[in-house]
C-alpha cells in the first residue's frame, strides 16, 4: 500500500498537494458513515409497521447510538495516535459492515438497541467528524477552515445521496433490503482506504499543506495508551471556561441537527400526510444545501470572526425551527423556506467550532478535544431523539418538541459570543510589534 501510495503522491505533487487527495478519501469515508447513521430515520415508520415496535423503543436504540457516536470522539482519535490511522478506521469499517449487514436478521427491540445502538454507534464514532478533524490537523498548515468545511458536508452528501434511495428501497421492497444495501456501500470503502489512505505527510516524505517543503512534524508520544491520552487532554481542557462554552454550545447544535431533525423528520412529515419519499426527499434537499453552506462556511472561518458566524449559524437556525410547525400549515411555499434557511445552516457550525478549538488548545491538543466537544455534540442529538419520541408518544405531535429546539438554538447564538475573548495587552502586543 504505501509504495503504491507514494507512487501517485509523487505522481499528483506537480499538480496539487496529497492532502488533497486525503481529503477526498475522508470525504467518502464520512460520506458513508453519514448514510449509515441517517438510515434509521427512514426505517423507523416501517420497523413500527413491521414489528410492531411503538416510536419510542426506536428513539431508545438511535439515542444510544447517538450518544456513543459522539463519546467516541476522543477516544477515537488517541487509538488514531497510538494505533495508526489506517489501521483504526480499517477496523471501525469491518466492525461497523458486518454489524449493518446482522442486523437485517433483527426480530426483536433489544437487537437493535445492541446493533444500531451500541455497535453501529462505536464504529461510526470513529469513522466521523474526529476523523475529520485529525485529518485536518494532520495534513493543513493553511485553509484548514475550507478542508473542514468540505469534509463537514459529507454529513450533507450522505443524506442527499442515501435518503431518497433509501426510502424508495423501503416503499417497493421492505426495510431488509435498505440494510443490505447499506452494508453493501460500507464494503465498498474498505478498499479505497485501504490502497490510498497514508498514515500522515512524514510517511510521504512530504510536510503540511501551506508549509515550507522538507518541513518535519514532532511526532506525538504513541507509546501511551489511547485512554490515558484522551483523558489526559479531557483533564486540561476542563480547566479552560472556553471548553465548557463550546461543549454546551456543540451539545445544542447536535440537539437541533441529528438529534431531532436528523431522527424524526421524515416521520413528522408522516404525521401531516405526507409519504417517506417525500419526507427523505426534503430531507436530501436540506442536505444539498448544506453541503453548500458548510463549504461556505469553511471558507468563512479562514477569513471572519467565528464566534460572530456562530451567532449568526445558531441564531437563524433557532429561528427556522420555530417556524417549522407553522410552515407544514403554508402550502407550496411553508416546507421549501424552512429547508432553504435551515438547509443552508445544518452542520455549518463545525467548521468555526473546530477553528475556535484549534485557536484556544493549539494544534497538538486540539482533535482529542474537539472529540470531547463532539461528545457534547451527540449527547446533545441523544437527548433530542429520545425526547422527540416522548413528546411525539404522549402528545401526538411535535410541536413543543420543535419550539424548545428553537429556543435552544437562540440560547446557543448568545453563549458562543463568549468563546476565546481574550484581552490583548497593550505592552505585551507593542513587544510582539
Amino acid at each position: 500500500m504505501l509504495s503504491f501510495t507514494s507512487w501517485l503522491a509523487k505522481r499528483t505533487v506537480e499538480r496539487f498537494h496529497y492532502a488533497w487527495v486525503v481529503v477526498g478519501i475522508t470525504f467518502f469515508i464520512m460520506l458513508i458513515t453519514a448514510g449509515t447513521r441517517a438510515t434509521p430515520s427512514v426505517l423507523m415508520v416501517p420497523l413500527e409497521s413491521a414489528l410492531g415496535w411503538d416510536r419510542a423503543t426506536i428513539s431508545f436504540a438511535l439515542s444510544i447510538n447517538l450518544a456513543l457516536f459522539g463519546l467516541m470522539g476522543p477516544f477515537s482519535a488517541a487509538a488514531m495516535e497510538r494505533f495508526g490511522l489506517r489501521k483504526t478506521i480499517l477496523s471501525a469499517l469491518v466492525v461497523l459492515g458486518i454489524s449493518v449487514g446482522l442486523s437485517s436478521l433483527m426480530l426483536y427491540s433489544w437487537q437493535m438497541w445492541v446493533v444500531w445502538g451500541v455497535i453501529v454507534g462505536c464504529a461510526t464514532g470513529v469513522t466521523s467528524t474526529t476523523l475529520g478533524a485529525t485529518i485536518v490537523s494532520r495534513w493543513f498548515k493553511e485553509k484548514r477552515g475550507l478542508a473542514m468545511g468540505i469534509l463537514t458536508a459529507s454529513s450533507a452528501t450522505g443524506q442527499l445521496i442515501f435518503l431518497p434511495l433509501l426510502a424508495k428501497i423501503v416503499e417497493v421492497y421492505g426495510w431488509r433490503p435498505v440494510i443490505l444495501t447499506v452494508a453493501c456501500g460500507i464494503a465498498l470503502i474498505f478498499p479505497l482506504v485501504y490502497l490510498l489512505l497514508p498514515e500522515s505527510p512524514d510517511s510521504l516524505d512530504l510536510s503540511l499543506y501551506g508549509e515550507p517543503e522538507g518541513t518535519k512534524q514532532v511526532p506525538g508520544d504513541s507509546k501511551k495508551n489511547p485512554i490515558l491520552i484522551a483523558f489526559g487532554a479531557l483533564g486540561r481542557a476542563v480547566k479552560v471556561k472556553d471548553f465548557w462554552l463550546l461543549f454546551f454550545s456543540f451539545f445544542i447544535c447536535g440537539a437541533t441537527t441529528n438529534g431531532y431533525i436528523g431522527t424524526h423528520f421524515i416521520a413528522m412529515c408522516g404525521d401531516y400526510g405526507m409519504g417517506a419519499v417525500e419526507g427523505a426527499s426534503i430531507l436530501a434537499i436540506m442536505g444539498g444545501l448544506d453541503l453548500i453552506g458548510t463549504t461556505l462556511s469553511g471558507w468563512l472561518s479562514d477569513r471572519w470572526n467565528n464566534r460572530v458566524l456562530l451567532f449568526w449559524y445558531y441564531g437563524l437556525r433557532g429561528l427556522a425551527l420555530l417556524f417549522l410547525p407553522t410552515a407544514f400549515g403554508i402550502s407550496y411555499f411553508g416546507l421549501p423556506v424552512f429547508a432553504l434557511f435551515y438547509g443552508l445552516d445544518w452542520i455549518a457550525t463545525v467548521p468555526p467550532t473546530v477553528r475556535l478549538t484549534n485557536d484556544v488548545f493549539g494544534a497538538k491538543d486540539a482533535p482529542i478535544i474537539f472529540g470531547w466537544v463532539v461528545a457534547g455534540h451527540q449527547l446533545g442529538a441523544a437527548f433530542a431523539a429520545l425526547f422527540g419520541g416522548l413528546v411525539r408518544d404522549n402528545f401526538g405531535a411535535y410541536t413543543i418538541a420543535t419550539m424548545v429546539a428553537g429556543g435552544l438554538c437562540l440560547i446557543s447564538s448568545v453563549l458562543v459570543l463568549r468563546i476565546n475573548r481574550v484581552k490583548i495587552n497593550p505592552v505585551a502586543l507593542a513587544i510582539h510589534n
